[in-house]
C-alpha cells in the first residue's frame, strides 16, 4: 500500500512551527489587488489614460496625428509606452510620469492618494484597507513565525496591519537604506519593498527598471534566499525579471520554498519552481486562503505543543483579554479550552467502581474539583470584573460544555455515579453563583441558571436549566457527603450545603479574604438559587423544591421568622430591578413570592 504524501499546507505549518523565523515571504500584486489597491502598472496607464483624455480635449479629434481617427485617449489605452514616446519623447516609468504630472512631494502625494488611500466609503466597505491576508501575516509576525516580508508592493496595506498587531516594522524602501538596516535576524519585522514606496520617485515599474536591481538590492535578497525558506504568494514572476534571476541565482536550498497556487501557473513560475524544488499550496482563494489557513495551522499545532497553562498563568491571561475587545477570541479559546480539559477528565470517570464507600466517593469528588479548579478560578476572575456583564454568553458557553460533557449519553452507570459526572458543572455554577452574588451581578447568576440546559438521567431526562439540573440535594446526595472520611462521622444537618462552602473557599481567598463577608456571600447565592428554582417550578410539581443550606439553621432567622439571607436580599435588590423584572410583573407581588419561599426554607428547618 502506497502512503499518501503529506500536503505542502502540512509541510509549510510543520515545519515553520517547529523552526520560527526560518520563512520570509514575498507578497506580489496579487495580495493587495485583493484589497482594491491598483497595481503599479495600473497606477501609470491609468495616469496615461487622464493625460490623454486632457490632450484630447485640446485637440481637434478630427485630425489625429495616425489619421485612423482613433482619440488620445484610445491610442494611450492600446499602447500606453508607444503614445507616451510619440508624444513626449521619453521612455513610459513610474518614476518620469509622476516627474512629469507632480513634480513635488506634496503634489505627488495628492495625485496618488485616490489610488493607495482609501475614502470614508472605501474604508466602510473594507476597500483598499489591510485584507485578511495581511492581517494573518501580522498575527504569523507578532507570534514570531515570520520575521522578513519582501514585496513588490508600493502600497503600506502590510505596515498597517502590522502596526494594528502592535508591531512597529522595520521598512526598507530605497537600496541607500540597506546600509543602515538592522540586521534581519535582531529587528522583530522587516519590510523590504523592492520596487519602492508609492510615495517614491524611484520607485521601479517599467520593463527596463525591473530588468536590474541595485547591487544593495541584490546583496539583501542573496541573504534573505541563502538564509531563509520562501513563501510567495500573489506575485506571478512574469515581469521582474531582475527578482526571477536572482532567486535562480541563489545556491542555497537549506529551506524550500512554497507558492500559492493561484499565482504560480505561468511558465517562468514553473521554471522557478523545478530550480527550486518548490511545493505548490492549493488556495483557489488567493492569499486570503493562504495565510489564513497557515495562520489556523500553526496555531492548532502550537496549542498542541503547549504544556497546560497553571492558574495563576491563566488568570493573568483571563485578566488581560478581558477588557481588550482585539482579544475577544484569545479570551473564549480560553474558557473553552480549559472547559475542554474539564470534559475529558469527565469522560474517564469511572461510572461502574468495584467498591462504593467513603473513601471512594471522597477521592472521586476531589479528583473531580481538582480537573475543574483552573477553570472554577478563570470563571470567579473573570464574572468579578466582568461589571456590565459583556461576557455573560462566554460564561454561560463554558458552563454548557460542562454540563454537555456531564450528560453525554451513557449506556449504564451504578446509581450515583450517574450524576457524579455533573459535579463538576455543581462546582463551578456555584463558584459563579458566588462570585455574581457578592459583585451584585444578578444577571449573569440568572443567565447562567436559566439559559445552561441539559438532560440527566444519562442523557435521556428531560431537558432542564442548570437551576434544576444541578440541584445539590439531587446530584449530591447526603448520604454520599456524610461518609466522607474527612468528617469523622460528623452529622452535618446540611451536607451538600457544608462540603460546597467549604471546598470552594479557596476560589475567594484573594478576592474575599474575610470569612464573615465569604459566608455572607456564600448565603446570599443560596437564597438567591432558591429563589430562581421556585421561580421555575413545573407546573406538574415534578421538580425538587428550592434548595436551602446552612443559612436556614437556627442562627438563620429573626424573632419575626424572617430568614437573615431574605433581609439581605431586599437590601440589595433596593436600587436594582433585576429581581423586581425577574420574580414578579407587580412590585406588590414580590411579598407574596417571598413568603412562599419562606415557607419552603422552614421547612427545611424543622427538618434539620
Amino acid at each position: 500500500m502506497t502512503a499518501t504524501p503529506l500536503s505542502p499546507s502540512i509541510m509549510l505549518a510543520t515545519s515553520m512551527h517547529a523552526q520560527p523565523g526560518v520563512y520570509a515571504l514575498l507578497l506580489g500584486s496579487g495580495v493587495s489587488s485583493g484589497a482594491g489597491i491598483a497595481t503599479g502598472w495600473g497606477v501609470v496607464t491609468t495616469l496615461v489614460r487622464e493625460v490623454a483624455a486632457l490632450v484630447d480635449l485640446e485637440t481637434d479629434k478630427d485630425n489625429a496625428a495616425t489619421g485612423d481617427g482613433r482619440t488620445e485617449v484610445e491610442k494611450a489605452t492600446a499602447d500606453p509606452e508607444q503614445w507616451w514616446s510619440d508624444r513626449y519623447g521619453t521612455e513610459l516609468g513610474y518614476s518620469t510620469l509622476l516627474e512629469e504630472l507632480a513634480p513635488t512631494p506634496a503634489v505627488r502625494q495628492g495625485r496618488l492618494a485616490k489610488f493607495f488611500e482609501p475614502t470614508d466609503e472605501e474604508r466602510a466597505e473594507g476597500i483598499k484597507t489591510p485584507s485578511a491576508a495581511h492581517h494573518a501575516v501580522a498575527d504569523l509576525v507578532r507570534r514570531g513565525f515570520i520575521r522578513v516580508i519582501l514585496t513588490t508592493n508600493f502600497d503600506r496595506l502590510m505596515e498597517q496591519a502590522l502596526e494594528a498587531a502592535g508591531i512597529s516594522p522595520q521598512v526598507i524602501s530605497r537600496p541607500q537604506a540597506v546600509q543602515g538596516m538592522a540586521p534581519l535576524a535582531h529587528a522583530p519585522a522587516t519590510v523590504i519593498k523592492l520596487h519602492g514606496d508609492y510615495k517614491d520617485l524611484d520607485s521601479l515599474n517599467t520593463a527596463d527598471e525591473l530588468a536590474t536591481y541595485p547591487q544593495p538590492w541584490t546583496q539583501l535578497l542573496h541573504q534573505v534566499l541563502d538564509e531563509y525558506g520562501l513563501v510567495i504568494s500573489g506575485w506571478s514572476a512574469q515581469w521582474d525579471t531582475a527578482l526571477v534571476s536572482t532567486i535562480e541565482e541563489s545556491p542555497s536550498r537549506r529551506y524550500p520554498l512554497y507558492w500559492d497556487s493561484r499565482s504560480s501557473r505561468g511558465d517562468t513560475a514553473k521554471r522557478l519552481l523545478a530550480h527550486r524544488h518548490g511545493h505548490v499550496i492549493p488556495a483557489p482563494g488567493g492569499a486570503d486562503q493562504l495565510f489564513s489557513e497557515l495562520s489556523d495551522n500553526v496555531d492548532a499545532l502550537e496549542r498542541l505543543a503547549q504544556p497546560p497553562l497553571t492558574t495563576a498563568m491563566a488568570t493573568a491571561r483571563l485578566k488581560r483579554y478581558l477588557p481588550n475587545p482585539v482579544h475577544r477570541i484569545d479570551l473564549h479559546d480560553l474558557l473553552l479550552g480549559t472547559a475542554e480539559h474539564v470534559a475529558q477528565a469527565i469522560a474517564e470517570q469511572p461510572l461502574n467502581p468495584p467498591r462504593i464507600d467513603g473513601e471512594t466517593i471522597e477521592s472521586l469528588w476531589n479528583t473531580h474539583l481538582e480537573a475543574v479548579a483552573p477553570l472554577t478560578q478563570l470563571l470567579v476572575t473573570g464574572i468579578w470584573h466582568d461589571s456590565d456583564g459583556e461576557h455573560t454568553g462566554l460564561w454561560i458557553d463554558t458552563l454548557q460544555r460542562l454540563v454537555d460533557a456531564g450528560t453525554a449519553p451513557i449506556n449504564s452507570a451504578i446509581t450515583g455515579f450517574d450524576n457524579a459526572r455533573l459535579w463538576p458543572a455543581l462546582i463551578a455554577f456555584t463558584a459563579a453563583g458566588v462570585t455574581a452574588t457578592h459583585r451584585r451581578h444578578d444577571r449573569t447568576l440568572i443567565g447562567l441558571a436559566e439559559n445552561v440546559q441539559g438532560r440527566g438521567q444519562m442523557g435521556t431526562g428531560k431537558q432542564e436549566p442548570a437551576a434544576h439540573l444541578l440541584h445539590p440535594h439531587r446530584i449530591l446526595e447526603s448520604n454520599w457527603v456524610l461518609n466522607m472520611p474527612r468528617w469523622h462521622g460528623t452529622p452535618w444537618n446540611y451536607p451538600a450545603s457544608h462540603l460546597l462552602k467549604n471546598d470552594l473557599r479557596r476560589f475567594f481567598d484573594e478576592s474575599i479574604p474575610n470569612e464573615a463577608t465569604y459566608t455572607q456571600a456564600f448565603h446570599g447565592y443560596e437564597y438567591r438559587i432558591g429563589l430562581i428554582q421556585q421561580h421555575l417550578q413545573h407546573p406538574d410539581g415534578y421538580s425538587l423544591p428550592a434548595q436551602a443550606g446552612e443559612f436556614v439553621g437556627e442562627r438563620g432567622w429573626t424573632r419575626e421568622g424572617i430568614p437573615h439571607a431574605e433581609t439581605e436580599f431586599l437590601r440589595a435588590i433596593e436600587r436594582d430591578p433585576t429581581w423586581w423584572d425577574y420574580l414578579v410583573e407587580q412590585p406588590e407581588d414580590l411579598e407574596g413570592h417571598l413568603a412562599a419561599h419562606r415557607e419552603v426554607l422552614a421547612r427545611y428547618q424543622r427538618r434539620g
